[in-house]
C-alpha cells in the first residue's frame, strides 16, 4: 500500500503542484484510528494536508515566504467528523437523521438507503411508495418493490435512495466506466483572460471573494477551508432552501451568509453583480439547475472572466448518473462501501463507514482545486473549471487499499477529541466549541476570523477588498 507521503503527492502533482513543495509537508500519527476496513484516516490526513499545502504555496507566491504544513492523522480524522464533536452552549448535536431516513429491506431481498432529510425528499419517497412517513408503513409498501426499481422510481419521482450494491455490481455500471476515466479532480480552462494580481493581504488568501453556493457537507468544508487562510467568503442561500440547522453552524465558521431569490430577475441582478467581483465560485448544486438560471461555468467566466468556478456533484459531471442528485450515504452504499464494510464485520446489512469521509475529503479536494486554479490563473490568466465529485472521491478511496482488523480498531472518544482539538468560539447561535482546522501551517496559522451566523444574516454584498 502506498505511503500517506505517496498518496499526498499523487494528489499534489496531479493537480500541477511542484514537487518540491512536497518537502514542506509533515504527516503525522499511524492509522487506522477509526473503525473501518478502509483508509478512511489517511483519506483524510491527505485531503486536508493537499488544502494546507495549497494555501501554503499560494502564500509562498504572494509573499515569498515558504512555511512548513504539518498534519496530525488524529485531529485530521477529528476533523472529518465535525459535526459530531460541535457543542453549542456545551449542548450537543440533536439526532442527525430523518425520522424515516435510513436503511430497508425490499421484496426480492435487497437492501435500500433512503435519505430523507430535506422535507421534498421524504415526500417523494411517500409518493411512490403511497404511505405515510411512518418507518414501518414504508417497510411494509417497500416489501412489495425491487430494490433496483424502487431506486429508479424515486429518482425519477425527485427522491434520493440507493440500491445497495457490491462494488463488483458498481463497477460494471456504464457511471463507473464513466468514472475511471476522469482524473479525482478536473482542472480545465474554460475561457481568456489575462492574470489577477494578488490584492494585499497577510493570509494566503486574503482579499479573495469566493461565493459559496453550497449546503450540507462537502461544499460547506470546501468554503469554510478557503474562510480559513483567510477568504471572504459569502455564503449565498434561500429563504426557502431547506436546512440542515447543525450542520450549518459547524461548516459557517469563518463566512458571511445571505438570501438570494435566485428565481426572481432580481435576485439573478443581485448574483450577477457578486460573481462580477467572485475570484472563486464554489457550487453544490446539480449544474443544470444553476445553468437554468444563467450562472452556468461558461456565463459565469463571460460575467467574470479570470473566474475560478468549482463544481461538486454527486457521481460526476459524465455518464447516464451525470444528473443524479446524491449525498454521501448514499454514495456510499451504491458504490460497494457499505457491502464491502458488510462483509468485513461479518453481518447481514449495509455498514456505514465511521465517517462521511466522501463528504469530508470531497470538500478538502474541492478547496485543494479551487486554490491550485486560483494560483494558475494568477501565473497565467484564464478563467478556470475545477470539477469534483463524491463518487471520483470513493473511487479514490477504495483504491488506497484495505486495513486487515481495521474494524477492530476502538473508535475515536468525544472525549478524546475535546481534550485536544477544540477551541472555544462565539457565534450568532451561542458559545460554540468546535474543532480547529487541523492543517497547522508555520508562518500564516489558519483561523476563522468571522463567527457563523444564522443563514441570511449579512446584505448581498462583498466586504471591501484592502
Amino acid at each position: 500500500m502506498q505511503s500517506p507521503a505517496d498518496i499526498l503527492g499523487d494528489i499534489w502533482t496531479s493537480a500541477g503542484g511542484e514537487p518540491a513543495a512536497l518537502a514542506r509537508v509533515r504527516l503525522t500519527g499511524e492509522e487506522p484510528q477509526i473503525p473501518s476496513s478502509f483508509r478512511v484516516a489517511v483519506a483524510g490526513q491527505t485531503a486536508i494536508a493537499a488544502a494546507g499545502l495549497a494555501a501554503a504555496e499560494i502564500w509562498r507566491q504572494r509573499s515569498g515566504q515558504a512555511q512548513d504544513v504539518f498534519v496530525d492523522i488524529r485531529h485530521a480524522v477529528a476533523e472529518c467528523r465535525s459535526e459530531r464533536y460541535l457543542r453549542l452552549d456545551d449542548k450537543p448535536p440533536p439526532p442527525a437523521w430523518d425520522a424515516i431516513a435510513g436503511v430497508y429491506k425490499t421484496g426480492d431481498g435487497r437492501f435500500v438507503r433512503c435519505h430523507t432529510n430535506f422535507p421534498h425528499h421524504r415526500d417523494a419517497v411517500c409518493k411512490v411508495l403511497g404511505c405515510e412517513p411512518e418507518r414501518e408503513k414504508v417497510q411494509a409498501a417497500l416489501m412489495q418493490w425491487k430494490g433496483e426499481d424502487f431506486e429508479t422510481a424515486a429518482y425519477a419521482a425527485g427522491g434520493v435512495v440507493a440500491l445497495m450494491r457490491s462494488y463488483d455490481e458498481w463497477s460494471a455500471l456504464p457511471q463507473a466506466h464513466a468514472l475511471a476515466e476522469l482524473p479525482l479532480i478536473s482542472i480545465e480552462k474554460i475561457g481568456e483572460a489575462s492574470p489577477k494580481p494578488w490584492p494585499k493581504g497577510d493570509r494566503p488568501l486574503s482579499g479573495l471573494h469566493v461565493l459559496d453556493l453550497s449546503r450540507v457537507i462537502a461544499g460547506p468544508v470546501a468554503g469554510r477551508t478557503l474562510a480559513a487562510h483567510g477568504a471572504d467568503v459569502l455564503l449565498v442561500s434561500g429563504p426557502e432552501l431547506p436546512a440542515i440547522p447543525w450542520l450549518t453552524i459547524d461548516t459557517g465558521r469563518g463566512k458571511l451568509t445571505t438570501f438570494i431569490e435566485l428565481k426572481s430577475e432580481a435576485g439573478r441582478a443581485q448574483m450577477r453583480a457578486l460573481v462580477k467581483d467572485a475570484d472563486i465560485f464554489s457550487q453544490g448544486y446539480r449544474p443544470c439547475a444553476l445553468a437554468a438560471l444563467g450562472f452556468a461555468p461558461e456565463e459565469a467566466a463571460s460575467i467574470n472572466p479570470g473566474i475560478v468556478y468549482v463544481t461538486l456533484s454527486a457521481y460526476g459531471h459524465t455518464g447516464p448518473w451525470a444528473e443524479r442528485r446524491g449525498f454521501d450515504s448514499l454514495v456510499q452504499t451504491t458504490t460497494g462501501f457499505n457491502h464491502a464494510e458488510e462483509q468485513a464485520a461479518g453481518i447481514d446489512g449495509p455498514k456505514e463507514l465511521p465517517a462521511q469521509m466522501l463528504d469530508h475529503a470531497t470538500g478538502y479536494l474541492m478547496a485543494f482545486g479551487a486554490m491550485m486554479a486560483k494560483a494558475r490563473q494568477a501565473r497565467e490568466g484564464g478563467s478556470w473549471h475545477v470539477r469534483v465529485s463524491l463518487a471520483q472521491t470513493g473511487r479514490w478511496l477504495w483504491n488506497l487499499g484495505r486495513l486487515d482488523g481495521g474494524l477492530n480498531t476502538p473508535d475515536l472518544t468525544g472525549e478524546a477529541v475535546h481534550a485536544a482539538f477544540i477551541e472555544p468560539m462565539p457565534s450568532g447561535f451561542g458559545m460554540l466549541k468546535a474543532v480547529r482546522h487541523s492543517a497547522l501551517l508555520s508562518k500564516t496559522p489558519a483561523q476563522w476570523s468571522r463567527p457563523a451566523m444564522p443563514l441570511g444574516s449579512h446584505p448581498a454584498q462583498w466586504a471591501a477588498r484592502s
